[in-house]
């Protein structure tokens, strides 16, 4: 299954503006579309870690680890926004 990633800010300077990839079988939710990219090595496991405080969303709408990932979908990795 083909799925195409954003990503945004200092995810965006480490990785690039994005990319389409196809998920190995088994890779069915975007916390584990995370995992496989961390597993790809650096630069994905530098910019994705699992200490580092991510936000993501799946066809434009945040949401959980735990979201299912199905084909065509976008996903997408950000810093958590703060501002003053």
């Amino acid at each position: 299954m083909q799925i195409n990633l954003k990503y945004f800010a200092s995810v965006r300077e480490a990785l690039g503006s994005g990319e389409t990839v196809a998920l190995p079988d088994g890779v069915a939710t975007v916390g584990a579309v995370r995992a496989w990219l961390i597993g790809r090595g650096d630069p994905w496991a530098g910019a994705l870690a699992e200490g580092r405080a991510l936000r993501m969303a799946c066809n434009q709408r945040m949401c959980e680890a735990s979201a299912p990932v199905a084909a065509g979908d976008e996903v997408a990795f950000f810093p958590p926004v703060t501002g003053g």
